[in-house]
């Protein structure tokens, strides 16, 4: 610890209780406001990388099969790899002592290391097999370099309270923040990518562009949380745990309850991210057009109503508990799940028919979204309940489990994505468009000639392709949401009120401690008289 720090812990313990009071009020109040505001940027990175990186390969290179396969191959073994990371990288957090706190110096060195590997992955003209060799070594350094700040950054929440209230504003705050950047991604990145207003005239150059918007953006938000928000450094006292598997895997198999919500939470990811993962667009394009500001509005549509529930959630989680909260996002997903079947298969390909199938895909992504605030909620509480039977908190490697959970999910979702392209032969309709986009990124044809060549392939494609799109990205999050919402109301146990007898316990336990060492110091004063 600084000397700095040391004298303020030292005047906190002196000074009256309105003024320790005071002190936290005031780093709970920086808290709320600047540690949320860091993850604007970083998921603007996230959601360009991951759900635009297929999209960007699908409509600016040419491929065969056998390279589809092969860039699905290295996104799943990529994820499945920074899934096992995770916790790795939880370890070495946990062992990280610095005067900056374990977290802070990851999460500065991961944004600026990913945002080097997003420029790069953007901005290549390669083209087949050189191009897929290119992919597979930048594909998993971005896993490495986003999982570095990623769990530095979520692992924040349990060190800077364990009031689970304020768990809850922190973790709806920097999901909102997130939602933000991923929402202004999802609204700009089809726009300025696809149609006539593709930046610089074409796919390629535009996503070039915004790779490198981005990369900036990334580094200069997460200086919020770096010099504004502070967490609780009581443990950087205690001597450094090793790294072993070991460690992690008695984590987990000790606590029955992170063992549930880690099958729970990875269920529920592959339903949450389907839409996002490459299936919405294509479907969007193949019925509706190509224009990026029909895929834009249908994103941040979408995506408006978990804006209103990730401010709203705090209050919420007061009046109703998680359950019924759960039951509700149940509801939600499957009125959503009818109404995107009756816009994009009973009504027609027009403005009608495009209005219902946002409206069906907000409501399902309202539900969603309320399973995935839960969810993140329910993984950090069960930090309390492994200290409780373990005696060790285990923070980092805990929290790590979201974010491992999270890319598993996603090399699931990677696997059905490239698999319902094969079924349905997009990969032929893409390298039309794809063969288009090239040409006028080399200047060999005029704008009107692009477009008018990427109109002809929209409408040579078949009815029975768009309808299998529809089904996929319609059944896949329905499904999956249902089975994790009955599993979560049968296995997971930590309700609001169990989670606030296990604090009650911990603090019992606490003030026995501190009585026997007060005790034990008294005794060793009389015997040293």
């Amino acid at each position: 610890m600084a000397d700095s720090e040391q004298k303020s812990a030292e005047i906190t313990v002196i000074a009256p209780a309105e003024t320790e009071s005071e002190h936290h009020r005031k780093r709970r109040t920086k808290n709320l406001i600047f540690y949320p505001l860091g993850t604007i940027g970083r998921d603007m990175m996230y959601y360009l990388f991951t759900n635009c990186i297929l999209t960007y390969i699908m409509f600016t290179k040419q491929l065969t099969s056998a390279q589809l396969i092969a860039i699905t191959v290295i996104m799943i073994a990529a994820r499945v790899f920074d899934a096992l990371n995770d916790p790795i990288m939880g370890n070495i957090i946990e062992r990280t002592r610095t005067k900056w706190g374990k977290f802070k110096p990851w999460l500065l060195s991961g944004v600026l290391l990913t945002s080097v590997v997003i420029y790069l992955a953007f901005n290549s003209s390669l083209q087949g097999w050189p191009f897929i060799i290119f992919f597979g070594f930048i594909y998993f350094a971005y896993s490495i370099t986003y999982t570095m700040h990623d769990i530095s950054y979520w692992g924040m929440i349990p060190a800077m309270s364990r009031n689970a209230d304020l768990r809850n504003r922190y973790t709806s705050r920097a999901t909102f923040c997130a939602g933000i950047g991923s929402t202004l991604a999802s609204f700009l990145i089809p726009i300025l990518t696809t149609g006539e207003n593709a930046l610089g005239g074409s796919a390629g150059k535009a996503y070039g562009i915004i790779a490198l918007v981005i990369a900036i953006l990334g580094p200069l938000f997460i200086l919020f949380p770096l010099f504004g928000a502070k967490e609780h450094r009581d443990d950087m006292a205690e001597p450094k745990t090793k790294l072993n598997f070991r460690r992690i895997f008695r984590t987990i198999t000790q606590n029955d309850q992170l063992r549930w919500m880690i099958l729970i939470f990875l269920i529920q990811q592959i339903g949450n991210s389907l839409v996002f993962g490459g299936i919405g667009s294509n479907f969007i394009y193949f019925r509706f057009g190509y224009a990026g500001g029909l895929y834009s509005i249908f994103s941040i549509v979408g995506v408006a109503a978990t804006a209103v529930l990730m401010i709203l959630f705090p209050a919420l989680s007061r009046k109703l508990n998680r359950r019924k909260l759960m039951t509700f996002g149940m509801i939600m997903v499957a009125a959503g799940s009818a109404t995107e079947l009756i816009g994009g298969l009973a009504l027609p390909a027009n403005t009608v028919g495009f209005i219902v199938l946002t409206l069906g895909y907000m409501m399902v992504n309202l539900g969603l979204y309320g399973f995935y605030l839960i969810m993140m909620i329910s993984i950090v509480n069960t930090i309390e309940y492994n200290e409780l039977k373990t005696g060790h908190r285990n923070e980092a490697i805990i929290t790590s489990m979201r974010p491992l959970l999270t890319k598993m999910g996603s090399a699931i979702v990677v696997a059905l994505t490239s698999l319902t392209f094969l079924i349905f032969r997009v990969v032929e309709k893409t390298n039309a468009i794809a063969s288009f986009e090239q040409d006028a990124q080399l200047g060999k044809i005029t704008e009107d000639a692009r477009l008018a060549g990427i109109n002809d392939v929209i409408s040579g494609v078949e009815t029975w392709q768009t309808i299998g799109l529809l089904l996929a990205m319609v059944f896949i999050p329905l499904v999956f949401g249902f089975i994790s919402y009955l599993l979560y109301q049968k296995f997971y146990k930590l309700d609001e009120k169990t989670y606030d007898d296990i604090c009650a316990q911990l603090e019992e336990k606490k003030e026995a401690a501190a009585a026997i060492a007060e005790n034990e110091s008294k005794q060793n004063d009389l015997r040293g008289c």
